[in-house]
């Protein structure tokens, strides 16, 4: 049933949840209508679109509240061009690493959601011009090169529109695309969690919009092919403090470039992540001003930043490194962690030597830049080499520089801290602590089999 008698109110804007949201209402033919939307713009778009057809005359249906142009453009609207719409309303409130990760997610689906039409570009080429041109909203203005243009146009025409995404065979196909590498391998399972969660919450936006009467995700029965993840830190990893002070030692060897080597200037860096359990973004966000470094004694670094590396492109700043508050911090809030005398020393000795940036970073590259991940992965990889055993370096003790991190809080949990305490100075839930973080320390099996051992003494005669 059409009718004319419409009226459009003014946009209500919803405090109540932990975000804003935007309420368009309108009437038609006695019927109230409503669409929530999450962000201002967005529904100044649809209002003034309901507004445009009211002065254009149109008649409104009075079961979808919309009238027939709008109709149209709803059933007209393809995958692609809502998921650029997404893109859209999800990136200002993302952090670099999420931004990254949403584009990965849809760069994967997006090449599965389409029409089988002659001249279909290669996947490395989809993937390319999506990622580099089409979903990141900085990039979208811009001109795709002439060596893309043609697969553009291929994948603006062969795009499904939305409304056949509630089909079963279509979603199920887009699933098991999540569940492989681009050269068509099984992907890790944690990497398939991840994307399909954002297929799903594409899809759950959708509806949120009415562009979808259901998500259709829930009406699959999907196949289970969930393997365990493994949520605990491997015991191999941690070393033990003699292996640590050998690491710490070997970075003064290794690294050579010019008159310092890099491993001289990133040993402050790694004894951070170790004496003090810093996450390395942390440790590059650290500053002069965050740290009390007293003559004797324990001090204490104040936390406020956090640096993760993400890539210029997902930066608001055009900066490699993201600038973030601290990992399930409120915005602005802080983090104390009392640093043992050991590395007092350590860093007020890096302060003499090396000084610190404009801003009052501690860690810097020689041109004064954020260390890359790159960087500084590359000379623990020389500090372990040059430290451990052969047996050892082929082993995973110590294979990454976050493994000092987890040998830090294992240490403090085995030397007996509470575990409230350890939880509040690693920046965890106690939860989270207890199920990631509670391993031995390497080397500690001896004395342990010794122990039990000795309380074994008269079995078997």
């Amino acid at each position: 049933m059409k009718s004319r008698a419409v009226r459009v109110w003014d946009i209500r804007v919803n405090k109540g949840g932990k975000k804003k949201t935007y309420t368009v209402r309108w009437i038609v033919g006695g019927r109230e209508k409503s669409q929530n939307y999450a962000t201002r713009a967005l529904a100044d778009n649809f209002r003034s679109d309901l507004m445009q057809a009211i002065n254009r005359g149109e008649a409104f249906d009075s079961v979808t509240g919309l009238p027939d142009s709008m109709m149209a453009a709803k059933e007209a609207q393809t995958w692609l061009e809502f998921v650029q719409s997404y893109v859209d309303m999800k990136w200002p409130g993302a952090a670099a690493k999420s931004r990254a990760s949403l584009v990965d997610a849809l760069a994967t689906v997006t090449p599965a959601l389409v029409r089988d039409l002659s001249g279909r570009p290669g996947p490395g080429e989809l993937r390319r011009l999506l990622v580099d041109h089409l979903l990141p909203p900085a990039v979208r203005q811009s001109d795709v090169p002439p060596e893309l243009a043609p697969a553009a146009r291929w994948l603006r025409r062969a795009s499904l529109p939305l409304v056949e995404l509630g089909q079963a065979a279509t979603v199920r196909g887009a699933l098991d695309v999540l569940a492989l590498t681009l050269d068509g391998r099984a992907a890790a399972v944690t990497t398939v969690r991840r994307k399909r969660s954002v297929f799903y919450n594409v899809l759950q936006y959708a509806v949120e919009l009415e562009l979808l009467d259901f998500n259709p995700v829930d009406k699959l029965r999907v196949r289970s092919t969930r393997k365990k993840v493994a949520v605990t830190v491997d015991r191999r990893v941690v070393v033990n403090p003699l292996q640590a002070a050998e690491l710490l030692t070997a970075l003064s060897y290794v690294g050579r470039r010019g008159r310092v080597r890099k491993g001289e200037r990133l040993v402050a860096f790694f004894a951070c992540l170790y004496l003090a359990a810093l996450r390395p973004g942390e440790a590059l966000g650290l500053r002069e001003q965050d740290c009390h470094l007293p003559a004797t004694g324990w001090g204490r670094l104040t936390l406020v930043d956090n640096r993760p590396q993400s890539g210029k492109r997902w930066t608001d700043s055009g900066e490699a490194h993201d600038r973030r508050g601290l990992k399930h911090r409120a915005d602005a809030e802080s983090r104390g962690v009392p640093i043992p005398p050991e590395l007092v020393t350590i860093l007020r000795e890096h302060i003499d030597r090396y000084g610190a940036a404009d801003d009052g970073r501690l860690f810097r590259s020689e041109r004064g830049n954020v260390v890359a991940a790159s960087t500084y992965s590359r000379v623990w990889e020389e500090a372990r080499a040059f430290a451990l055993t052969p047996h050892q370096v082929a082993s995973p003790l110590a294979g990454r520089p976050y493994d000092l991190r987890h040998a830090a809080v294992s240490l403090w949990l085995n030397a007996g801290a509470p575990a409230t305490e350890v939880a509040e100075r690693a920046g965890h839930s106690v939860d989270v602590l207890l199920k990631v973080y509670a391993k031995c320390i390497d080397g500690q099996e001896a004395t342990v089999n010794q122990r039990i051992g000795d309380a074994l003494q008269g079995f078997g005669g």
